[in-house]
């Protein structure tokens, strides 16, 4: 990290905050499983000055001049990305997973197509077919299929509702299901209706290429993952059409080239690209893959610490990076759980869990994640004490009560949350925290 001092000449305000940014990431154990460090080269290429380029379309089909430079780093970012995943076409320019997702819909499908995908509350995306709020259920029909409740996917459940509704597509993709999916089992019901099947493996794309969780790739017509997880690039998006889906369709990469360029989107962000391109680089290597592999060790390890202590989780456990604790039995809601973590310098997220009573903005569950506590090189003996702080916090909130009235709710929160920042033993547990990041320094930020 540099020390700012154009921008602290130029405007001191924004420096200001970037530098308390800055500070704030180096203290604090972040565990939001949708986060990561990227490396300083990564940044690099971020910050260089290929954010200065116009290159509406694609390699050597531009339409604007002085691109024979870019159109390299493009190549490169394609060639490194088919190459990790063993995928003959890839496309990097969509700017995040929501309109990934939304170019693979426009590509393939009509307006008013049937889709198929995980509830929200269950642990699915917004854009698999939530209903009124999105794209995705207010231009096409959406139908949702749903965990049981332990938290588990009824895969004979989920093959009936095909088999009624028949949808077009079949989008498998979680932010908040913690278990391996079962891809050729995915694959057998899309075939069952005919469908499309998309794959979101925005969570998880690092842990594919890492070799730690299931790769789609042989059984799905397309592959969409967002590069700023545990794939540890900038913020951006892939979609990848496989062996599969050029089978079905001769035809499917052109259709979603169009859909993304020039369909939803101008000119790709060619910084992004050059970024996304390196932590592909980055992703190829051994020490990748023993990465990957200990983001689900870690995870695991976390789990268990959390469960000896008597909180529950949904599933019972994790496969993956992710956990979502529910805290129905401590009947405290995950808001408040979060907030505590925070002030104690552990950052994690309010979450539904499965077939939660509360409404979403007071959910039953927080979610955490091992990404960038790996990232820092943290391993099993530093997550049973990470489990144990959790554990500490939650008991000291726990005696909080959501009231059922809805009109007082927020009023109650926002008294919490400013109590809670003066409450003595979680800024103990803060002092603690810290103690520990400074041990393990963040990647790209220097100490």
């Amino acid at each position: 990290m540099n020390n700012l001092k154009n921008l602290t000449r130029t405007d001191p305000e924004i420096a200001y905050w970037i530098k308390k940014e800055t500070q704030r990431q180096k203290d604090v154990l972040e565990m939001i499983p949708s986060e990561n460090y990227t490396s300083a080269a990564v940044l690099e290429a971020l910050g260089s000055v290929l954010t200065n380029k116009y290159s509406e379309g694609y390699s050597a089909h531009r339409y604007y001049q002085g691109n024979r430079y870019i159109d390299r780093i493009e190549m490169l970012a394609i060639e490194r990305c088919k190459k990790l995943f063993k995928v003959p076409h890839a496309n990097v320019q969509p700017y995040s997973g929501s309109p990934a997702n939304s170019a693979v819909y426009f590509a393939l499908l009509s307006p008013g197509d049937k889709i198929m995908g995980l509830k929200l509350s269950g642990g699915g995306h917004l854009t698999h077919g939530h209903p009124n709020v999105t794209f995705s259920g207010k231009y096409f029909t959406s139908v949702q299929f749903n965990v049981e409740p332990d938290g588990w996917l009824d895969m004979e459940k989920v093959a009936i509702l095909a088999k009624k509704e028949k949808p077009k597509m079949l989008i498998v993709g979680t932010t908040a299901y913690p278990r391996f999916f079962d891809w050729e089992k995915w694959r057998q019901i899309a075939d069952s209706v005919d469908a499309f099947f998309l794959a979101d493996i925005a969570h998880v794309a690092g842990l594919v290429v890492g070799g730690a969780y299931p790769s789609p790739v042989p059984f799905a017509d397309v592959v969409m993952f967002t590069t700023h997880k545990t794939i540890r690039g900038p913020r951006g998006a892939v979609l990848m059409v496989t062996d599969r889906g050029l089978e079905r369709d001769q035809d499917m990469g052109k259709k979603i080239d169009r859909a993304v360029f020039p369909g939803l989107s101008g000119g790709p962000h060619d910084n992004v690209t050059a970024a996304i391109a390196v932590c592909f680089k980055e992703a190829a290597t051994a020490r990748f893959k023993k990465y990957a592999k200990q983001i689900v060790k870690n995870a695991k390890t976390l789990a268990e610490t959390l469960k000896q202590n008597g909180l529950k989780l949904t599933t019972n456990g994790t496969d993956s990076h992710l956990i979502v604790i529910d805290l129905r039995p401590q009947q405290v809601i995950g808001n408040i759980v979060a907030e505590a973590l925070e002030v104690a310098n552990i950052v994690a997220n309010y979450n539904t869990v499965p077939h939660d009573q509360n409404p979403p903005m007071y959910p039953s569950g927080v979610r955490l994640g091992t990404p960038i506590v790996t990232t820092r090189n943290m391993k099993e003996k530093e997550m049973k004490q990470i489990g144990n702080w959790i554990v500490e916090v939650t008991d000291e909130v726990d005696h909080y009560r959501l009231p059922k009235a809805k009109e007082e709710r927020s009023k109650f929160v926002k008294k919490v949350k400013a109590e809670l920042w003066k409450n003595k033993k979680l800024l103990a547990i803060a002092k603690e925290v810290k103690g520990l990041c400074h041990k393990f320094p963040a990647p790209g930020i220097d100490y």
